[in-house]
């Protein structure tokens, strides 16, 4: 018999809780922002981290023992041709979503406007020792990918939404919250992206995912469809 729905107000029952995976969201900002991180067991948040070091934030993350990372940055840089861009982005957009297409590292380097890019490219290289980024293999753990918040919205509204900044705030705090997370309304938009990025985890753990791209460029993981609920497992 199908369980009945949830009210996505109500935290998860504790045996419920228990049996959930434990996964961590992350936002990335350029050099002065730095990082926000989010460690999530079902719709509970166990904890809140901000740090500028990407060294320190792996360890952090480590120590934490969560499963699956899922990370708002550019796993991989374009390779210099022939492709404008990389297959995970081009399949993006494909779908109707758009994202910024990863430079080269060169260009990314020589260009201040990729600056917020080069953050997560060494948080990856500090992740990826522990947390081997995910190349094909759903069964790796523990694990880390890409991810995309705007990706993650249109996938638990099983629709486009809206990615205009006066809109954000609002479409995303109401996924959110549809999705079983009891927000205080003061969560800063850098915080709500990394709530996105930890569902993009906890998808890939029960296997309800899409892939976009390959392993040479690096892949893009979103929910597949709306959002996972242990209740209907």
């Amino acid at each position: 018999m199908r369980a009945p729905k949830r009210s996505t107000d109500a935290p998860l029952p504790p045996a419920e809780l228990a049996e959930a995976p434990l996964v961590i969201g992350i936002d990335v900002g350029g050099p002065r922002k730095g990082f926000h991180a989010v460690l999530v067991r079902g719709r509970a948040i166990l904890a809140r981290r901000r740090e500028r070091d990407p060294a320190a934030l792996a360890d952090w993350c480590a120590a934490q023992q969560a499963a699956v990372i899922a990370v708002d940055a550019p796993c991989r840089w374009r390779r210099p041709a022939p492709a404008p861009a990389r297959a995970a982005e081009r399949a993006l957009a494909a779908a109707g979503i758009a994202c910024y297409y990863a430079p080269t590292e060169e260009r990314a380097r020589s260009h201040p406007f990729y600056s917020w890019m080069l953050p997560g490219a060494a948080l990856f290289a500090a992740l990826t020792p522990r947390f081997p980024l995910f190349t094909g293999d759903a069964t790796t753990r523990p694990v880390c990918f890409e991810t995309f918040p705007q990706a993650v919205a249109c996938a638990l509204a099983d629709a486009p939404v809206s990615a205009r900044a006066e809109d954000k705030r609002r479409v995303r705090s109401a996924l959110l919250r549809r999705a079983g997370f009891a927000l205080g309304g003061t969560e800063t938009q850098d915080e709500l992206d990394a709530l996105l990025c930890a569902l993009a985890a906890e998808a890939f753990a029960h296997g309800k995912f899409l892939a976009y791209g390959d392993a040479a460029d690096g892949h893009i993981l979103v929910p597949s469809g709306s959002a996972p609920t242990l209740s209907s497992r």
